[in-house]
């Protein structure tokens, strides 16, 4: 037998870097990559500065969590990190810190001090000396003016402290110092805030499966956004649901917990209403809220399962599944996609159109009350009765299920014409 040549060829580290910067984070994704971090270390509290400085303008998030040697600064800036992640880590690739931070910066400096250590490490992972050398650098950058903000805050009693600076990819290469880099600067404060109060709600919350954290942001504490309106004593939770789901030789299982939130009139306030409307909106907002291990990765949308609808738009459902499906639900680098496996697709499909059919009730009794129409009679009674009530909800579903609800409505209209007593039997009145 011949006796094989390998030949080790090493990736070109400034060619490598340069491509790693566009996995698909923004920078409110990328600053929440960094939280997880933070949560993983077991920080209570996080606190994160956006400061706007012209072309010195910088990003700050420190923590309260156990904190770093200098070796595991050096790991922790390592890509590809030789961690081993174990189940109910946030981690998952090795490549958060890195590429969440340059997707945004050309250098990142983490400063820490491990608990019950008088030790402080610094160590910088910087894009142009890369791109100078070719190598795969990291540095010690000592106790310069641009970490002075940095060992400011361990002194202060955070453990860790991530900074970006030369952030090439949130100012403009021209007139960073400008009014349009001000402003942007600004929305960023305000939409970073709403991210990480919808993505870590739980945390934020207290919720007894995840912890409880305070996040931060320029000295204000974000306010948890929980998309299923908990807090509202009108909005309704229907049985949660256990699907056990098998992926090789591993099993898991897969939560699903679904809610139709409340009508504008029972709503707590009219503020209230609007707030838990959402960033999309309610239409767009409606649909299934997927977590991994408590932390939100994908919102909003049917998955493919339906279609968004407007009579539709009070459903919400949470899908949580821990780190062991990660393989099955396929999530990317930024932990902000994941696919629903068919296995589990095929499972979801009549609990979520029941949780429509609900919501679409309770839309259209609201939309009746508003136009004081009367509410349409009871299907009769006794075993026809109810099989054409039944026989009236699968047609209500199929439709839901195929975005031609409106086709239905005109269908019932041209029978409460021919045969008005089928429209009553299949309760298809409030068409």
């Amino acid at each position: 037998m011949g006796v094989r040549r390998y030949v080790a060829v090493e990736p070109s580290a400034a060619r490598l870097t340069g491509s790693l910067r566009d996995v698909g984070y923004d920078f409110p994704s990328a600053v929440a990559d960094l939280v997880d971090n933070s949560l993983a270390a077991g920080a209570a509290r996080v606190e994160i500065e956006i400061e706007f400085a012209g072309a010195e303008s910088r990003v700050l998030i420190a923590d309260d969590g156990c904190g770093m040697t200098a070796n595991g600064l050096a790991e922790a800036l390592r890509f590809g990190s030789r961690r081993v992640y174990g189940r109910g880590d946030l981690g998952r690739y090795g490549l958060g810190l890195k590429t969440a931070s340059l997707s945004q910066c050309r250098s990142v400096t983490a400063t820490s001090r491990r608990t019950g250590s008088n030790r402080t490490s610094i160590r910088r992972l910087d894009l142009d000396l890369i791109a100078e050398w070719d190598e795969w650098l990291i540095v010690d950058p000592g106790r310069t003016a641009s970490t002075k903000r940095s060992l400011e805050l361990v002194d202060r009693g955070f453990s860790t402290v991530v900074a970006w600076e030369n952030l090439d990819r949130v100012l403009p290469e021209k007139r960073p110092d400008g009014g349009w880099a001000k402003r942007r600067f600004e929305g960023l404060i305000r939409r970073t805030g709403e991210h990480l109060g919808m993505v870590f709600h739980r945390f934020i919350e207290g919720d007894h499966s995840v912890g409880k954290v305070d996040i931060v942001v320029n000295g204000e504490k974000v306010r948890a956004w929980n998309p299923f309106a908990s807090d509202e004593s009108a909005t309704v939770a229907l049985q949660e649901q256990i699907f056990e789901l098998t992926v090789g030789d591993t099993t898991g299982t897969v939560r699903l917990t679904r809610y139709v939130l409340p009508p504008r009139d029972s709503f707590s306030s009219v503020g209230e209403f609007e707030r838990m409307s959402g960033p999309l909106k309610w239409n767009r907002q409606q649909g299934l809220y997927i977590y991994r291990v408590g932390r939100l990765v994908q919102w909003s949308g049917w998955a493919g399962i339906r279609a968004i609808d407007e009579h539709t738009k009070l459903a919400r459902a949470a899908l949580d599944f821990d780190t062991d499906l990660d393989s099955a639900f396929n999530i990317n680098v930024a932990k902000m996609r994941v696919s629903i496996p068919a296995q589990l697709r095929q499972m979801l499909e009549r609990p979520i159109n029941d949780l429509c059919l609900r919501a679409d009730d309770t839309y259209r009794k609201t939309t009746r009350s508003h136009v004081n129409l009367p509410v349409h009679r009871q299907a009769s009674s006794g075993p026809l009765g109810h099989a054409s009530a039944t026989a009236g909800l699968a047609l209500r579903s199929a439709a839901l299920q195929t975005g031609h609800y409106e086709a239905l409505r005109s269908i019932a209209a041209v029978l409460r014409e021919q045969a008005p007593e089928l429209v009553r039997a299949l309760g298809l009145e409030d068409l």
